[in-house]
């Protein structure tokens, strides 16, 4: 039905909504502080993340705001203790789908990650049609700013994401300079052009293990993806 990462300290609690979410027919993967919350999400692609506000190492606040620089798109709720109207307003004014004051009731809780869940499967299924590309042993999918090899999963910036889709749609072809520097940074200056030479410098990195695939410079024009 969905990928959920669920990122709660306590124990009883996250063992028992986990399994609560799991019987409602959700894959869920549970970590327990904010730290392995960001680098759980930088490893898979989520339909939902559930977060909770106070935790050790990093809070569910500063944990949401580092999700959304990897992909502004991805749904999350918050889970906190905390009922007072200025928490609220911060969650929601983060972005938050939905601020869930504990104890919960279960079945509104699972009643709203459903909707959340339908609403987005909704508004991204014409999205994601048509932005899942191959490129040699990848798999690239857009609307999701994920790059994926042998169950290996690289998240991408907006920025990556676009570059990259951009390199794919005109694949074997020169992608002209300019006009990759006029869709993904608005302007073609000095400095986006050196900001586009170290974004091309990182997706080579990450297609890197595929020696079939290589991005190559055209002197005087752009870009080309090459794959063999």
């Amino acid at each position: 039905m969905g990928n959920i990462l669920i990122v709660e300290d306590d124990d009883s609690f996250g063992y028992i909504l986990k399994e609560y979410l799991e019987i409602h027919d959700f894959t869920v993967n549970w970590v327990q502080d904010g730290e392995l919350g960001l680098k759980a999400f930088q490893q898979n692609v989520y339909d939902l993340c559930i977060l909770d506000v106070m935790m050790p190492l990093k809070d569910g606040f500063t944990l949401a705001k580092e999700i959304q620089d990897h992909d502004p798109d991805v749904p999350f709720i918050f889970l906190s203790a905390k009922s007072l109207k200025i928490d609220r307003l911060k969650g929601f004014r983060l972005g938050c789908d939905d601020y869930v004051v504990k104890p919960i009731d279960e079945e509104l809780f699972i009643a709203r990650v459903k909707a959340i869940v339908k609403r987005v499967g909704t508004e991204g299924e014409s999205t994601k049609k048509g932005t899942t590309f191959k490129i040699g042993e990848y798999t690239f999918n857009y609307a999701n700013q994920a790059l994926m090899r042998n169950g290996n999963v690289q998240r991408l910036t907006t920025k990556e994401a676009k570059l990259l889709q951009l390199l794919c749609e005109k694949k074997n072809q020169v992608l002209d300079r300019n006009k990759a520097l006029k869709t993904v940074w608005g302007e073609s200056d000095f400095f986006n052009r050196k900001s586009m030479d170290v974004f091309i410098h990182k997706l080579r990195k990450y297609l890197e293990d595929d020696p079939s695939v290589k991005i190559t410079n055209i002197h005087g024009k752009g870009f080309t993806l090459e794959v063999r």
